[in-house]
């Protein structure tokens, strides 16, 4: 999960990316690499820089600009999307996370607290530097890959 976050929020520092973007890209183009989530590139990314892109994300898919994503917009910014599935995904998320039961998500709702992303971060930062470099990143992916096993499941490829 630590790293699905990231890897998704660095592909978008909250759950943004995992519902407005497939693997060939979302609503503001393709999946973030490390260059372009390392805004100042120093060669490591920080949280403010996961929040800042998340934000941007978010606002992408706010289609009406009112602050908050309905299930029609989430729904509307995931190209590709098995809409069946994906309506079922997302009213399931907005279930869980509406707090204030308006029916739709503001960028507090849509995320893990900011003290879990705080702590999944810090996870990731193994030589506490207070930002993850690429090598991190690759160290992060590699471990996760072997309690996994390979995106088909775990199937063995050989």
């Amino acid at each position: 999960m630590k790293t699905t976050l990231l890897i998704g929020a660095l592909a978008a520092a909250v759950s943004i990316t995992a519902l407005t973007a497939d693997a060939r890209g979302g609503p503001d183009g393709p999946r973030a690499d490390f260059s372009t989530l390392d805004a100042d590139g120093n060669g490591e990314i920080t949280q403010a820089e996961l929040l800042a892109h998340a934000q941007s994300r978010f606002q992408a898919a706010d289609a009406n600009g009112d602050g908050t994503l309905s299930a029609d917009e989430m729904l509307a910014a995931r190209e590709n999307a098995s809409s069946e599935r994906f309506e079922r995904r997302i009213s399931r998320m907005i279930e869980r996370r509406d707090a204030n039961g308006n029916g739709v998500l503001d960028f507090g709702e849509f995320g893990p607290s900011e003290d879990r992303r705080a702590a999944m971060f810090e996870r990731l930062d193994a030589d506490g530097s207070g930002g993850i470099s690429q090598a991190e990143l690759e160290a992060a992916k590699e471990a996760r890959m072997g309690r996994k096993g390979p995106r088909d499941g775990g199937a063995d490829q050989g």
